[in-house]
């Protein structure tokens, strides 16, 4: 199960424990399923002649595998949705065999005014690869439910 609202305090910092290795399966896939035709995620002879030098992991991807790696620790079963992203950046390119790891902390929380069981959180999740390379920021707000009364 994840936090809870009333868990999720201001300055609560989490190393998420699980990582994961990007493949050019999850990359192909990924681009393919969402018919990004981007030939420097899915034509290598692109890539070796872009200034990355090989093909890159679709950044979207990336960015759903920073705040899915999160889920377990954070959000399991307690977030209601996401209400919306602040901040994506992109620092460093992903590339196919990376193993990315996640560190998150609570920014804000604050109860909703229009839903008495439920408060709205802002995190941040910082995703590295195996050099501890920044390679994608993410800011969201989402919205979660307190605990149950019992």
């Amino acid at each position: 199960m994840g936090l809870w609202f009333e868990e999720l305090k201001p300055g609560l910092e989490i190393e998420h424990q699980v990582r994961r290795t990007v493949t050019e399966t999850d990359n192909v896939l990924f681009s393919t399923l969402t018919m990004n035709p981007q030939p420097l995620h899915l034509d290598e002879e692109f890539g070796k002649a872009s200034e990355f030098g090989s093909r890159v992991v679709n950044g979207l991807f990336s960015l759903s595998l920073v705040i899915g790696l999160s889920v377990t620790d954070i959000s399991l079963g307690t977030t209601i949705a996401n209400l919306g992203y602040d901040v994506v950046e992109m620092p460093a390119p992903v590339r196919h065999g990376d193993t990315l790891r996640v560190s998150s902390v609570i920014l804000e929380a604050r109860e909703s005014k229009s839903r008495p069981t439920q408060g709205i959180v802002k995190l941040e999740h910082r995703g590295y690869n195996q050099r501890d390379e920044l390679v994608v920021r993410v800011v969201r707000t989402a919205l979660f439910h307190k605990r149950p009364a019992v």
